[in-house]
């Protein structure tokens, strides 16, 4: 029976959690799902996509709480592929943006096994838009930076004090953990005033923000107990969205009496 297997994994981006958010390419390769791997950031209702009787495995990684370390995914993949030839691995947001598909991808080809990709909305951009944040504006930014708050060894990245030094639009993901520092790095290239929003599970039904500047966002933070999965977005974009911006008329207002 195994003689007509016919392996393939499909890397599917499930977009930034509002499902609605899943591409159609990405809801037709999980209905010819055999099998499903899927992240914590991909949301559980997107798997209704898949047929029922599809094998759903959740390989989550969340900081202190890994179901699966990356090593025991790849091989988890390639043993599923093998066995029952359909595989999609369903990653939140885009695979290819901090998602280690290409990763991935690699010891998946190394034995063999076509593989498809499908890209994912990011939330980069998707979730900062969802507060009418965009996140390049003529006149005001002429692009931005995507950057990894944490790095493979636990580090903040240092492209995020390069960025403090420029006028771009900085965009971090899984940047909570290292605030603090992110703050600093900004306030000692005299950035207190930029405005900062940060957006946790942005997309969904669970979304929470918090908006103020270098110099405040921390005690925004502490006060709304924002906390991960969250996006922090860094420039004078934030002030110019519309649904953000009665905040920042208020706050200039207030500093001008002071």
């Amino acid at each position: 029976m195994h003689n007509t297997i016919k392996p393939k994994v499909t890397l599917v981006g499930a977009g930034p959690g509002d499902p609605d958010l899943l591409t159609l390419k990405g809801a037709k390769a999980l209905a010819e799902a055999n099998v499903v791997l899927y992240d914590a950031l991909a949301n559980e209702e997107i798997l209704a996509y898949a047929p029922k009787n599809a094998i759903r495995i959740f390989v989550g990684k969340k900081i202190g709480n890994h179901a699966y370390t990356q090593d025991q995914i790849n091989q988890l993949i390639v043993d599923n592929a093998l066995t029952y030839g359909n595989v999609v691995r369903l990653k939140g947001g885009d695979p290819f943006i901090f998602g280690r598909g290409s990763e991935e991808i690699e010891f998946i080809e190394s034995f063999g096994i076509e593989t498809v990709v499908v890209p994912g909305i990011s939330s980069v951009v998707a979730v900062p838009a969802s507060q009418g944040i965009s996140i390049t504006k003529r006149g005001v930014s002429e692009s931005f930076w995507a950057i990894t708050g944490t790095t493979s060894d636990r580090k903040l990245s240092a492209d995020v004090a390069l960025a403090a030094q420029s006028s771009v639009t900085v965009v971090i993901l899984m940047g909570m953990h290292k605030l603090p520092q992110i703050i600093d790095l900004f306030q000692k290239e005299a950035k207190g005033d930029l405005p900062v929003a940060i957006i946790q599970n942005g997309t969904t039904s669970e979304e929470k923000v918090g908006v103020g500047t270098v110099n405040s966002i921390l005690e925004i933070v502490k006060e709304k107990q924002l906390s991960s999965p969250a996006i922090i977005v860094l420039g004078e974009v934030v002030r110019e969205s519309n649904k953000l911006k009665g905040f920042y008329e208020e706050f200039l207002s207030k500093e001008i009496v002071r």
